[in-house]
């Protein structure tokens, strides 16, 4: 078996995992594992873009206040003030790498998401994630002191417990990884370990995020010995576009911003009815979990397959101006948005909860850090405010990145490590059984832990999860580690988090919506886990 020692390994290359490299090239030597291709995770598909506070009248406590609100209460005050207090610096740093965000005239054009009370969201167009995607990752591969690594599929953290002498500390030392060309697993060394991988969006049947968001980061510290929180607060976003044949096309918040409306579609009584200002006075612009849930109630009540977003009542040209990717994109499926409206349906958008870090990304192991969706840092609460998520990588991928600098004389290096067994059946023929678990895990979390929860939906959602979890465990122990069964088993242990922690939840908060408990307790308190 391979093995590869760096001063830090980083899993992940998204907006967290290269932040943070970036911040600690200057003096260390950095690897930075992708589980595909370099680009393919959530980072380049964000369309809306990055909140901060730029606009003059607005404040950091009016933002502050904005993300409180929208976390129902959940979030942790001093994470929030410390993300958006070092949001305008996150932005400088974005700058001077390149990012082209839009400017009016010699300012920075804002634009407005639904739960701010302000415009305070920097933006390329309608694909911020792109652009910001490619200034990281160019800056990245022109360091010497980087080395950027696709195609590696994590298996699981290299703990004290992998040493050839048990030490008993869990301290982590890298990670053991899957090649995916040559399908032998490596091994990657360091003082310091990131985990930048993502969330847990595939979970679901219905999602935005790309296809590698199976929760692994969040598996792999939990096998390992972390805590996480608050994995019942799954994020749906409003709009995804309803198509048969493209799926997964996020609708950006930014479209209600600028003036879209949601309105039943032709065919049911109330045809064209603006129906978002009977839930909520803040209508389009209500708190995602709002809006999510307001388009559920509405698609089962007249047993619809979707509900339109018209944004057609702007002018053409301001449209294809804010919205190029979206028009382009959907002008190609038939639909023009300067004059008809778009059929959306919530869709599975973002892990709330995750690993638990303090706000130096620290996780309870030693060397081990986490930053962005991966965790639960108590920025987003209940509910993530729109445009916080690529602020909360970087500013979690620096202050990882500086903890890792400061205190590099206090991690000591890596003992001699285990090498991977591979002493496994080389073939199986169960791989399209762990393709049919794979669709099955996602059907019945979607049917049983979606939107609307009830105890008994949650409960036989946890009877399936313990039979495919012994039949995973029977696959993994006896047949070839490939990317499928990887994904697949990072997938139940996912699942089975989220599921008690609902379970755990006795009220109605934010994300976690449960028929049993209708009510908002007085006190509001983390959902925490612990191995």
């Amino acid at each position: 078996m391979a093995i590869a020692a760096y001063d830090v390994v980083i899993v992940g290359s998204g907006a967290a995992g290269l932040t943070a490299a970036l911040s600690l090239a200057e003096r260390f030597r950095v690897v930075v594992l992708a589980k595909g291709g370099l680009d393919d995770g959530s980072t380049n598909w964000a369309q809306g873009g990055i909140a901060a506070v730029l606009e003059e009248g607005d404040t950091f406590e009016s933002h502050i206040e904005d993300t409180m609100i929208a976390g129902a209460g959940l979030n942790d005050r001093a994470t929030v003030e410390f993300v958006i207090e070092n949001a305008p610096r996150a932005i400088e740093r974005l700058i001077a790498l390149g990012v082209p965000f839009n400017m009016a005239g010699n300012s920075l054009h804002l634009t407005r998401e639904g739960g701010h009370s302000h415009r305070r969201i920097v933006h390329v167009d309608d694909a911020t994630g792109r652009a910001v995607q490619v200034a990281l990752q160019a800056a990245a591969a022109a360091h010497p002191n980087i080395t950027l690594v696709p195609g590696m599929a994590a298996v699981d953290l290299a703990t004290s417990r992998h040493g050839e002498r048990y030490l008993g500390d869990g301290r982590v030392w890298g990670v053991y990884a899957l090649d995916r060309r040559s399908g032998e697993v490596e091994l990657f060394t360091g003082r310091a370990t990131i985990l930048a991988t993502g969330g847990a969006g595939r979970t679901y049947l219905y999602s935005t995020a790309p296809r590698g968001a199976t929760g692994d980061g969040i598996a792999m510290a939990w096998r390992a010995g972390a805590r996480v929180s608050n994995m019942e607060m799954m994020q749906f976003h409003p709009t995804c576009l309803w198509n048969l044949e493209v799926k997964n096309f996020l609708i950006t918040e930014a479209m209600r911003g600028e003036g879209g409306q949601l309105k039943l579609p032709p065919g049911v009584p109330g045809a064209g009815h603006r129906f978002m200002p009977d839930f909520d006075p803040r209508a389009e612009l209500a708190p995602r979990d709002v809006v999510a849930r307001a388009i559920d109630h509405e698609i089962k009540r007249l047993g619809l397959d979707y509900v339109h977003l018209d944004i057609s009542n702007q002018p053409a040209d301001f449209i294809i101006g804010h919205f190029p990717t979206i028009h382009a994109k959907l002008m190609g499926l038939g639909i023009d948005i300067t004059r008809e409206p778009i059929p959306v349906v919530p869709a599975q958008h973002y892990t709330c909860g995750g690993v638990i870090v303090d706000r130096k990304g620290r996780t309870d192991l030693p060397g081990l850090y986490a930053a962005g969706e991966v965790t639960q840092s108590g920025l987003h609460g209940a509910n993530r405010l729109a445009s916080n998520s690529l602020l909360e990588c970087f500013v979690y991928g620096e202050a990882a990145a500086s903890h890792i600098a400061r205190h590099w004389d206090e991690l000591p290096p890596p003992p001699p490590i285990r090498p991977w067994d591979a002493s496994r059946v080389t073939d199986s023929d169960e791989e399209v059984i762990v393709q049919h678990n794979w669709r099955e895990i996602r059907r019945f979390m979607w049917d049983y832990v979606g939107i609307v929860r009830t105890t008994k939906r949650l409960e036989r959602a946890q009877h399936r999860i313990r039979m495919l979890r012994r039949e995973v465990e029977d696959y993994y122990g006896e047949f070839r580690v490939t990317a499928d069964l990887i994904e697949l088993r990072n997938l139940v242990e996912t699942a089975d988090l989220i599921v008690r922690c609902a379970l755990a939840r006795k009220e109605s908060r934010g994300l976690h919506y449960t028929l049993d408990y209708p009510e908002t307790l007085g006190e509001a308190r983390d959902t925490v886990l612990v191995p």
